[in-house]
């Protein structure tokens, strides 16, 4: 009987062809900061159907900048413009890029409290321990249960910049860090962490991203340099976002911006990439971060973010061609 070689199938042929591809191909990897945490997940995972697959892990900032110094991660994210002395000790060199800007909201949950109105003062001394009640701020009555960052963040070094800013005696008394020494409250970890006491603590206030500001939790209109009450949000933000200069290394920060518009506790949140050294992985890298500066700014609001635009978003596309093989 005459040998009868096997045809394959298309299907087969197809498969054989196109299997050791979707086995190779690779993930990249950042961590770092939870303030942008939605906006990178929901970014992210619309950039996995065309074909770049990322895992962010929301550590926050100071874990993000560890991980990113010490080359465990594809990249890092922090609230935090990188320090020159860390970045010193990136051998492949740094390419820091904004990303997207947001406002730290004061959330509270206090059902009797519909609209509170706070100065820039008394949202230092809330957070110095020296008003302790609803009563003081004329909305509700009841004890203030204070809650804070217990992790290294951006977010807290953002904020208490703002604090230093408004207050002489906050700035003498704790100052502005990733981590301080809070005179008052119980600390959670991440805006997450945050969120989730506040949301389970009546009668409770504290600081995080204004996209994890969800019902119960409402945001304080806090009063801005010009003198007038401001609720975090697009408008708010992009007026304040307009007075952030960027030095060489894109970064920048306005603690108390001014202008009628501005919501006084703004910022922006960073990538950090390799220069050099990210070898087969450098057009994934560099495909996550353009995806970020370019259809998902269309998203930011409806997240609760700041769309980057006009200088500050030109300058960081032009960053990403930094980002070497």
């Amino acid at each position: 009987m005459a040998f009868q070689p096997k045809v394959l199938s298309f299907g087969l042929v197809t498969s054989l062809i196109a299997g050791p591809a979707v086995i190779a191909q690779q993930t990249i990897s950042g961590a770092g900061a939870t303030f942008p945490a939605p906006f990178y997940q929901a970014a992210f995972s619309s950039l996995a159907s065309q074909g770049v697959k990322v895992n962010y892990q929301s550590v926050g900032s100071g874990a993000g900048v560890r991980q990113f110094v010490a080359a465990t991660v594809d990249f890092g994210a922090t609230d935090e413009p990188i320090k020159p002395a860390e970045m010193a000790k990136v051998s492949r060199g740094v390419v820091q890029i904004p990303i997207v800007g947001g406002t730290i909201a004061i959330a509270y949950n206090k059902s009797d409290c519909s609209d509170l109105k706070l100065t820039q003062n008394q949202v230092a001394e809330i957070f110095l321990g020296e008003i302790t009640t609803w009563d003081q701020l004329k909305c509700g009555k009841g004890p203030l249960k204070v809650v804070h960052r217990s992790d290294g963040s951006g977010t807290t070094f953002a904020f208490t910049n703002s604090l230093s800013s408004f207050s002489p005696k906050w700035k003498s008394k704790v100052g502005e860090g990733k981590s301080v020494n809070w005179p008052v409250g119980v600390g959670g970890k991440g805006n997450e962490g945050v969120s989730g006491i506040l949301t389970n603590t009546p009668g409770s206030i504290g600081y995080v991203n204004q996209a994890f500001v969800k019902r119960p939790l409402r945001a304080a209109a806090i009063q801005n340099k010009a003198g007038k009450f401001v609720k975090p949000g697009l408008k708010g933000g992009a007026a304040a976002l307009n007075n952030i200069s960027l030095d060489s290394d894109l970064a920048g920060e306005n603690p108390n911006p001014a202008g009628a518009e501005s919501y006084p506790i703004s910022t922006l949140t960073w990538i950090l990439a390799y220069r050099n050294g990210n070898g087969q992985k450098a057009d994934d890298v560099r495909k996550a971060i353009n995806y970020l500066l370019g259809p998902a700014q269309a998203k930011a609001d409806d997240l609760g973010y700041v769309p980057l635009q006009g200088a500050i978003l030109n300058k960081a596309r032009r960053a990403v061609a930094r980002i070497g093989n």
